[in-house]
């Protein structure tokens, strides 16, 4: 589904600040994989995201799902992304359903001149209803108005209406209270494997990365250093990732943002 080839990355070539943040990086996922990453400040979690998503070009080595060769606009309509900020990916000042309207049209028209259908208003109606936040009663709200769990909920509804090729959940919940994280995540896991979603997400949680998804890899100065799947995955503990990780890096896990559950 996605084969990261022998990429490499580096910001301000052959300046005093260069910065090499992918190096002869590779990575497959199967079709259906649910990958978390997680890594220190540095490590190339965000870079990786963004070079799939096409934000910008890769030096060296090449990255294969069906639409490389299409520019960042063009590849949303078979990306889905949730990023950090629950203010990103909808748009404030129109209401529920006109976002999940604009996300359900992405790849086509995007204008609402044609307004909402009330087939789509019924659909729209029972996905938010899976949400259990009530915002199926608040179609018509504005989405600035809502709480940043449900604004983040609602974003994750939209990146995979479409059941994207890949999602890519970049630190989706780092912003959110533990209950609220808590929350969205159930809401992640629950459409990932419903819709059998190929995914990666990132987080700075070591907890929540082996609790969720079927696969668990670690980054170190742009590259992987663990990659954890299967019944081994399944009996991790933080302390025995921590061990795996200085084991396979010959360093302690330092990271300012890393949560270890």
């Amino acid at each position: 589904m996605l084969e990261i080839k022998n990429v490499t990355k580096i910001f301000n070539k052959g300046t005093v600040n260069e910065k090499v943040a992918l190096d002869d990086f590779s990575l497959t996922l199967e079709d259906g994989d649910f990958v978390t990453v997680i890594g220190g400040n540095g490590s190339g979690k965000s870079t990786m995201m963004n070079a799939i998503a096409g934000v910008w070009p890769v030096d060296e080595g090449r990255i294969e799902i069906d639409v490389t060769k299409l520019p960042e606009h063009k590849r949303a309509k078979y990306l889905g992304r949730v990023f950090q900020d629950p203010m990103t990916g909808t748009a404030a000042t129109m209401g529920i359903e006109e976002n999940l309207a604009l996300a359900k049209r992405r790849g086509k028209s995007r204008s609402l001149k044609t307004g909402i259908t009330k087939k789509e208003r019924e659909e729209y109606k029972e996905l938010l209803k899976s949400l259990n936040l009530s915002l199926e009663e608040r179609m018509t709200s504005k989405v600035g108005l809502l709480s940043g769990g449900q604004r983040q909920a609602l974003t994750l509804l939209m990146a995979t209406l479409q059941k994207p090729k890949v999602l890519l959940l970049d630190e989706h919940t780092a912003a959110l209270d533990p209950k609220t994280a808590a929350k969205v995540l159930e809401t992640t896991e629950k459409i990932v494997n419903r819709d059998k979603l190929t995914t990666l997400m990132i987080t700075h949680n070591m907890k929540d990365a082996i609790v969720h998804g079927n696969r668990l890899i670690m980054l170190k100065d742009g590259h992987v250093i663990l990659d954890i799947r299967g019944e081994e995955k399944k009996k991790l503990t933080v302390e025995d990732l921590l061990h795996k990780f200085e084991a396979a890096s010959g360093d302690e896990f330092l990271s300012d943002q890393a949560i270890l559950g």
